[in-house]
C-alpha cells in the first residue's frame, strides 16, 4: 500500500501557502500570532507583503514536490534531485522546530507571549510533523 505522507505533506503546505498569500494581499487573520515577539511584546520581525509572498510561493514549490511524489500525475524529478530536496525540506522544518534557543522552537525559555504559545502548542509540533512525514516520504525503500 502505498503512504498518504505525501498528501498529509501536500495538504498542509498547500494550506500554508494559502494563508501566506492571504497576508500578502492585506488578510491579517492569524497574522500577529504568527510572528516571534520578545517578553515585552516587540516583533523581531515586521514582513512585508511580499515577504509573505515570497515565502507563499516557496511553501508552494514544497506542495508540488509533494505532489509529484503522490505520483497522481506522470511527471518526476531526477532522482539525485529528488532527494535532495526530500532531505532538505524536512530538514529546513527540523531546525525550525529545534529553533533558536531565545525566541522559537522547542527549546526556548518558557514565555507568556501569543506567539509563544502557539508555538509550544502549534507551530514547532506542526514543524515536527511535518520533518518525520517528509523523512519518511524520502527513506530508502525495503
Amino acid at each position: 500500500m502505498k503512504s498518504q505522507n505525501p498528501i498529509i505533506l501536500l495538504l498542509i503546505f498547500s494550506a500554508l501557502a494559502g494563508l501566506h498569500f492571504s497576508w500578502a494581499l492585506g488578510s491579517h487573520w492569524g497574522f500577529t500570532a504568527a510572528l516571534p515577539t520578545t517578553p515585552e511584546g516587540d516583533l523581531l520581525l515586521k514582513p512585508t507583503p511580499l515577504d509573505s509572498a515570497i515565502i507563499g510561493f516557496g511553501l508552494m514549490a514544497f506542495s508540488i514536490y509533494y505532489l509529484l511524489q503522490t505520483q497522481w500525475i506522470n511527471k518526476t524529478l531526477p532522482d539525485k534531485l529528488n532527494r535532495i530536496i526530500g532531505w532538505v525540506i524536512p530538514g529546513i522544518f527540523l531546525l525550525r522546530a529545534v529553533g533558536d534557543f531565545k525566541y522559537v522552537g522547542i527549546f526556548k525559555p518558557p514565555m507568556q507571549t501569543a506567539f509563544a504559545q502557539a508555538d509550544f502548542f502549534f507551530y514547532s509540533p506542526l514543524c515536527l510533523l511535518i520533518a518525520l512525514l517528509g523523512f519518511l516520504v524520502v527513506r530508502p525503500k525495503d
